[in-house]
């Protein structure tokens, strides 16, 4: 375990610092505004540090800084030392998939378009990332109609060459035939130079251009020219569609939508050009460090702005939360850009209206980034592995139940019980529970009746002949889990034991903060690692057993609040209720109405009636 540096040999002034192992390979690097104060923060109290860190801190034995001059210069240094070390404790960004790109060899003596996820080459243009391959490719298609460049990789541009026939493109016009000299190189380059700043967004001099022409080939009564040239801007047009229009013709920026949880985090970028989404990445990245909302905008836009971005630094940087270092950042970016650089987060308007269409990308990528964990057999079997050995259970937990609570102000008081087994969600198998005995705000009485519930249910059922068991609480967990720290998990110990199943079922609670994992007979909490197969397991459930007491709450106060004076009538369902609010105009007319009134509908037996009658207009 690295030991902490002697008083007063670490400099008062900005800088960076490294953490090495054993064998000097670089675990961490971080920046500081005062290297001796952010240093001192790490060999303080361990209780109080995230596991993550405190793991970085045992496998380190050494620790260097080097000192600056400025915050910007430490910033500088800390991304080239990431670039260069890639340490493991530093957050990662890991994108599972390769984007398509739009791709044009600037530098080859005849330029061609082509579709590419390979890695960026030198001499070649790259525009995207985009989402789909088939939708550039289409995109592509009608690009070739007005700016007819080659598409044929170099051995088939030879053979052409060499035979001195051009292939079927030129003959349908989607090539401008070089390899057979009908075209020159410096009109070519001009078509190679169009569509580069086409793509750059710059649409507007490419359609006055054709529309000028075919205006031209009009009046000169050339109109099969000008039926080509006009066929040439509907293509154009038709890309342009494609292109949402999100802002003024002149506006640049990059627009970051952020999602995910206490372990992973999932980014999406849309690139704006022009006033036009001309791009968008995406990336899930771990969260390494316990890091709050504005620190984790550092990290993404430090991240993304140091690893080449495909479309250089904007004007503009839109991100759904202040960075805790704005100005820094701005002054980083503006020195990469060579201009002024601005941070912001949008407040309303269509700039705000973007943001939420990013975040909802974002949301929907960590969505399938998580179901594509969750699927992996090999992945649910390492996850139980792991909660085996980590936990110590007797036994590999392949029936999992977790316990939430919901309220408000103590009105509504619900529990909720949600069941995976191997390590799949079993819908059929959860139950929601309405806490009975408890008043007030009080989350361990209504744990203690939920869990006593439930587990004298399965005690009942067991006493039952196998067939005669209705199977509503059959089976007993493999292992018992509530949303909480050690508070919850002593109620969860005290009823298992108090039913005689101590030595049956084992408990364990899972603690918001710093995602701990509490388990009876330790004195300290398990730290299972972060980004663990065993941890994201319980994190689904625990996320799943809230989500799951939180929609019966609401279901249960929204009956409370929209509930009438017409609950309740013995003879007065639904279909009636709602067949007598529509007859007379709503319940307020309902109440209004006289006897007689009632009485006279022939669908409403007159007991009904009269029991409607005494119920209006006693409570009136």
């Amino acid at each position: 375990m690295v030991t902490r540096p002697p008083a007063g040999t670490i400099p008062d002034a900005p800088g960076s610092y490294q953490f090495r192992d054993p064998e000097g390979r670089v675990l961490y690097v971080g920046k500081a505004k005062s290297l001796r104060q952010r240093l001192g923060s790490y060999f303080g109290n361990r209780d109080r540090m995230v596991p993550r860190t405190a793991q970085m801190l045992d496998e380190a034995t050494d620790v260097e800084w080097i000192q600056v001059s400025n915050e910007l210069e430490a910033l500088m240094l800390e991304f080239n030392l990431i670039r260069e070390h890639k340490p493991r404790f530093n957050v990662d960004m890991k994108d599972d998939k390769s984007y398509p790109f739009l791709a044009i060899t600037v530098e080859e003596e005849w330029p061609r378009p082509m579709v590419t996820r390979a890695r960026r080459k030198k001499g070649v243009r790259y525009f995207g990332p985009f989402g789909q391959a088939g939708a550039i490719r289409d995109t592509l298609e009608l690009l070739l109609k007005t700016f007819p460049l080659r598409t044929c990789p170099d051995t088939k541009f030879k053979t052409h060459e060499r035979a001195g026939r051009p292939c079927l493109l030129f003959h349908i016009q989607k090539c401008s035939g070089p390899c057979v000299g009908e075209i020159d190189k410096e009109t070519y380059q001009q078509i190679v130079a169009e569509l580069i700043k086409f793509l750059d967004g710059d649409s507007d001099g490419v359609v006055a251009r054709l529309q000028n022409e075919m205006e031209a080939s009009a009046k000169a009564l050339d109109f099969e020219t000008a039926a080509r040239q006009r066929d040439r801007l509907a293509s154009v047009k038709r890309v342009l569609e494609r292109q949402e229009m999100v802002g003024p013709s002149d506006e640049e920026m990059d627009v970051f939508g952020i999602a995910g949880d206490d372990l992973e985090a999932a980014v999406q970028v849309f690139y704006v050009r022009h006033g036009r989404v001309v791009g968008r990445k995406g990336f899930v990245m771990e969260r390494v460090e316990d890091l709050q909302r504005a620190e984790l905008v550092d990290e993404v836009l430090s991240a993304h702005y140091r690893s080449d971005p495909p479309r250089g630094v904007p004007r503009r940087v839109l991100v759904p939360d202040a960075p805790a270092e704005a100005e820094l950042l701005s002054e980083w970016l503006t020195a990469e850009r060579g201009t002024r650089v601005e941070i912001r987060v949008p407040r309303r308007g269509g700039k705000r209206r973007l943001m939420e269409t990013v975040t909802r990308n974002a949301d929907e990528e960590f969505l399938r980034h998580r179901l594509k964990r969750a699927t992996d057999h090999n992945t649910r079997a390492r996850a139980l592995n792991e909660l085996q050995v980590g936990l110590d259970l007797p036994e590999s937990p392949l029936r999992i139940e977790c316990y939430d609570m919901s309220h408000l102000q103590g009105t509504d008081y619900v529990g909720s019980m949600v069941v995976f087994e191997d390590g799949i969600a079993k819908k059929s198998d959860y139950r929601r529970f309405r806490i009975r005995h408890v008043d007030g705000n009080d989350d361990y009485a209504a744990m203690e009746e939920v869990l006593t519930r439930r587990l004298s249910a399965y005690l009942s059922e067991r006493r039952l002949p196998v067939a005669d068991r209705p199977g509503r609480f059959a089976y007993p967990p493999n292992l018992l889990l509530v949303d909480g720290g050690a508070g919850q998990l002593a109620v969860a110990e005290r009823v298992v034991a108090e039913l005689g199943l101590g030595d049956e079922i084992p408990v364990a609670a899972l603690a918001k903060r710093f995602e701990q994992v509490y388990r009876p007979g330790r004195g300290e909490p398990v730290d299972l690692a972060r980004g663990s197969e065993a941890l994201y397991l319980l994190q689904r459930l625990r996320d799943e057993s809230h989500r799951f007491a939180v929609a019966y709450h609401r279901q249960l106060r929204s009956k409370r609040m929209t509930g009438s004076v017409l609950d309740g009538i013995t003879g007065l369902g639904p279909n009636r209720k709602k067949r007598l609010t529509s007859a007379f105009g709503g319940v307020k007319a309902v109440q209004r109405a006289s006897l007689e009134d009632l009485m006279d509908q022939p669908w409403l037996p007159d007991a009904v009636a009269e029991a409607i009658f005494e119920r209006t207009h006693g409570q009136a």
